[in-house]
């Protein structure tokens, strides 16, 4: 049982040229090889919606199969005048000797000869351009805040893979597409279709990110939450000095001001949120020590707390 083209890509006989294309995409990209390693079927899906593709989106050889179906390419060898087939011979006999063309037989010669009559000028289409092509990266999170170089691999249709290098532009989202021009599938005697490549963004595990601006939460000990303290904080832009003033509580929120991510629109900022850590243990002096402390600078923390 021969294939249909259009129930392939699942289009309607009469779809624009826009709408197979849009359909190829879709399903190409759904059923990629390289997108779906584990099925089995996937290389075969992928070819021949490749070729329901090229056929439907050549002017020429859509109008063949439409009128002989898959076995089109048999029918004439592809084209007017194909190898081992007497046009002129055939159409002497089909008149008569009249010269005259029955009626049917000029709409079947066109599908042939791609013009509008036997002195017509053939039509050429041009070669279609390469499909493109969809691949996803993770990049570290510092890449994505000072921008970068990241490389990955696309495998080619000679069995081959490619190492590309593409730049990471500062301040890149998670998610966010970069097209590579040319990059794609190659095309039959023309340009080579793009590559559209999907950033993700590996998480940090000290840092966070809100639009432009950064957030660290950042531990600091009970002697330096008390007496202040002046504490060196790493940051994309290098070690940047943050004063703790003194009689910090757990929970307050600094700023390291343009110490974030620097984009076209600004300077993002650095936001430090300080959390008061305690020993896990302490000796019999330091203990007599906090009592002392407590007994002399008494606080009323929970006096608003009710039920």
């Amino acid at each position: 049982m021969t294939d249909d083209y259009y129930q392939i890509l699942g289009v309607p006989r009469n779809a624009s040229a826009e709408q197979i294309q849009k359909a190829y995409r879709e399903l190409a990209r759904k059923n990629h090889p390289d997108l779906n390693p584990d099925d089995r079927l996937a290389k075969e899906n992928f070819q021949k919606i490749q070729t329901a593709y090229d056929t439907l989106s050549d002017v020429e050889k859509r109008q063949r199969y439409d009128h002989f179906g898959s076995d089109f390419e048999r029918m004439g060898g592809g084209g007017a005048g194909g190898q081992g087939f007497n046009f002129d011979q055939v159409f002497h006999q089909a008149a008569g000797g009249t010269g005259e063309i029955p009626a049917g037989f000029e709409d079947l010669f066109r599908q042939f000869s791609g013009g509008a009559g036997r002195s017509g000028p053939t039509s050429r289409r041009q070669p279609a351009g390469g499909a493109d092509l969809n691949r996803e990266i993770t990049i570290p999170f510092a890449t994505a805040v000072t921008g970068g170089k990241a490389q990955f691999t696309v495998p080619r249709p000679d069995g081959k893979e490619e190492t590309i290098t593409v730049s990471i532009p500062v301040g890149v989202n998670d998610g966010q597409k970069i097209r590579l021009r040319g990059k794609g599938e190659p095309g039959a005697g023309r340009r080579s279709g793009d590559l559209l490549l999907t950033v993700h963004v590996a998480e940090h595990p000290c840092f966070q990110r809100h639009g432009d601006d950064l957030e660290l939460n950042l531990p600091i000990g009970v002697g330096e939450a008390i007496l202040g303290a002046t504490i060196d904080v790493p940051t994309p832009h290098g070690t940047a000095q943050l004063e703790i003033p003194s009689g910090t509580s757990g929970g307050k929120r600094l700023c390291l001001k343009d110490h974030g991510i620097h984009a076209k629109a600004g300077k993002g900022h650095l936001f430090v949120t300080v959390q008061v850590h305690v020993p896990d243990e302490i000796d019999e002096q330091s203990e007599q020590w906090l009592k002392e402390f407590a007994q002399r600078n008494p606080l009323n923390l929970r006096t608003e707390i009710q039920w």
